[in-house]
């Protein structure tokens, strides 16, 4: 069975190449446009890693992080931020947020692809 992965940015056209390097790597792939409905998809399924940009509307990368290790039930889930952002303060209030891992956008699909199996461990 392939690793779930819930994928969340509020760019149509990077949840779509993101989407496209993971389902060829054969993992299934969820998608979600910000935090909320990030938090929400993740309350109505089980992922295996979650994928997501650090500024969105409505919410956040690093509150919906926060959000997500307040339940038992996300505490072990990586989840990789995939940002713009490169500040060394930001990148260490995303690991004290909980954040597994850090990539920065534009991300070459091979690259996002390894990170996935690393974390994934598969």
């Amino acid at each position: 069975m392939s690793a779930s992965i819930l994928t969340v940015d509020d760019s149509a056209s990077l949840r779509m190449a993101i989407r496209i390097a993971l389902t060829g790597a054969g993992y299934a792939v969820t998608e979600a446009c910000d935090g909320v409905e990030g938090l929400a998809k993740a309350a109505d399924a089980k992922f295996d890693l979650i994928v997501t940009d650090l500024n969105m509307p409505n919410m956040d990368g690093l509150t919906m992080i926060r959000e997500l290790r307040k339940q038992p039930a996300q505490a072990g889930v990586p989840i990789i931020f995939l940002t713009t952002e490169s500040d060394a303060d930001m990148k260490a209030q995303a690991k004290a947020a909980g954040a597994t891992g850090w990539l920065v956008k534009p991300f070459v699909a091979d690259q996002l692809v390894k990170v996935a199996r690393k974390v994934l461990g598969r």
